[in-house]
This record gives structure tokens, C-alpha cells and sequence, in this order.
């Protein structure tokens, strides 16, 4: 498997950080290696990772997220953790994995200490490249979940949130972070501006809301569009381009990621929405 993941760094374009190319790889063997554990009866997938490996969003994303189906029967996540290093040894991938999970939000840290100048990506022996796992394991309640069959480097039957609670979980990421990730913004554009996808899951959003102390009135069909237009309107728009635009498949991406772009798409499917709630 090493090798195969040579031939994808060789065959990488070169404007593209190989260590993107190397992360996502590990992504996949990650989640190959949940599955075989069977997490995918008992966590859903969601965020900026999913929708990569869902949809192809082209940006890359460090962090694998995931909520539990059902808090009172979760086993916990250490064994499947020590299944993901117990694979990745027999491999020959020198790995550890730290988990914590005396939180709310159980995480993990899979490592690969020294893999990186093994690959010949970094002159550091003591560079580490890292997968971080993050389980939420008392979840606001309403998400919707479905399952899908994959292949990103390896086939995958993930089970995740469906659209609408997909994007619920971005749209309450960006109204309840105290700083604003650039990649939150960059996944807002892009769900916007496909006109297909459907309405956020506002049972999930303000559920999630109340559970993180959120101050202002519920979110309903009519307000989350001026709600989060003027989230952004406040926020540090250079600071978040800068944070995002490592991880794009396309640099040029970065030039699309303003607030104008973000107001007209809001207004658009504003009318959208009303257009079709009167037919």
C-alpha cells in the first residue's frame, strides 16, 4: 500500500501540496479501517472531510467527523481506533494514535511519525503527518442520516447526515465559532451556489444552536439567510481566504471567495426558495 501511495504523490500536479494528497490518502485507509470495525452502524460522517468524499468538494480538509446514531448503546471509540493502528502496522506504517475521551467531543490523533521524509515530501526524519478523529457522542438531536457506497482510493460504505442536516452542521459552525475558519466559508459558497441542494435541516441547526448557548431567536426558513449574511458581513475576510487557500485543488477558487459572491448567492436562492414555496 506504501507503494501505491508513492505513485500517487509521483503522478500528483505539481501547483498541488503533496502533503494534501498524502493526508487524504490516510483519510481513506482510516475510514476503510472504521468500517471494518463496523462504526458505520453506530456513527454518522459529517463536515468538511464528507464532503469531499461525498461530493467532491475541491478543497481538502484535515479532520474526519463524526456523530453518534445513539448515544445510550456507543460502545466507545477506542477499539475501533486500535483496529485503524492495528491495520496500518501490518502495513509497515510506523503510526501511533492518542485518543481523549473524557469530553463531550471524544478525539483521537492517528500519527505517522517520519512518513512524510520516507515519502520524500520533507527533509525532516521528525516531521509527523496526523489524521484527527473527532466524535461527537451526545449530538443535538434531529439529523438526518443515509448511506452511500464510495470510492475515494478504497470502497467505502459510509454512513453520513444527508444534505440538508450536512449543510445545518456548516451553517452552525459559522454562527457559533468565536473566529470564522476560512474553510467554513469556502464550503458555505459552495453549497450556495448549487441551486439543487435542499433547504438546511433547521430542527438540527437550532438544536445545535441551544446546545452551544446560542443568544439570538430560533432560526426559521425566512431569517437563516440574513443570520448568517450577517455573520460574515463581520468577519475578517483576508484572514479566512489565507487559512483556506492551502487546501484548494484550484488557487484560482480563492478569487471567488468574497463577500459580494456570498450576498448575491444568498439573495438568489432566497428567491429560489420563495419561488418554490408559492408554486
Amino acid at each position: 500500500m506504501k507503494d501505491h501511495l508513492q505513485r500517487l504523490i509521483t503522478a500528483a500536479p505539481g501547483a498541488l501540496p503533496k502533503i494534501n494528497v498524502i493526508r487524504e490518502y490516510l483519510q481513506a485507509r482510516t475510514l476503510q479501517g472504521l468500517q471494518d470495525d463496523g462504526v458505520f452502524t453506530r456513527w454518522a460522517f459529517l463536515g468538511g472531510t464528507a464532503l469531499r468524499f461525498l461530493y467532491s468538494i475541491p478543497r481538502y480538509s484535515e479532520d474526519l467527523d463524526f456523530s453518534v446514531l445513539d448515544p445510550s448503546r456507543e460502545p466507545g471509540f477506542r477499539p475501533a481506533l486500535l483496529r485503524v493502528r492495528k491495520m496500518f502496522e501490518a502495513e509497515g506504517y510506523d503510526v501511533t494514535v492518542k485518543t481523549k475521551a473524557d469530553k463531550t467531543v471524544a478525539s483521537a490523533f492517528v500519527r505517522f511519525p517520519g512518513l512524510l521524509h520516507e515519502l520524500g515530501v520533507s527533509p525532516h526524519a521528525s516531521q509527523v503527518i496526523s489524521i484527527k478523529i473527532e466524535v461527537d457522542t451526545k449530538p443535538p438531536a434531529g439529523a438526518e442520516s443515509e448511506s452511500t457506497l464510495v470510492r475515494r482510493h478504497v470502497l467505502v460504505n459510509l454512513h453520513h447526515y444527508n444534505r440538508p442536516s450536512l449543510l445545518a452542521g456548516k451553517l452552525h459552525a459559522v454562527l457559533s465559532r468565536r473566529w470564522t475558519k476560512g474553510r467554513d466559508l469556502y464550503d458555505v459558497v459552495w453549497y450556495l451556489a448549487d441551486r439543487n441542494w435542499p433547504e438546511p435541516n433547521l430542527a438540527l441547526l437550532n438544536s445545535a444552536l441551544s446546545q452551544t448557548g446560542w443568544q439570538g431567536h430560533a432560526v426559521t426558513a425566512d431569517s437563516w439567510r440574513d443570520v448568517l449574511g450577517e455573520k460574515l458581513a463581520a468577519i475578517d475576510w483576508e484572514k479566512a481566504r489565507a487559512d483556506v487557500f492551502p487546501f484548494l485543488e484550484r488557487p484560482g477558487d480563492i478569487d471567488l471567495m468574497t463577500m459580494d459572491n456570498v450576498t448575491g448567492l444568498l439573495e438568489q436562492t432566497s428567491g429560489q426558495a420563495r419561488r418554490g414555496a408559492a408554486t
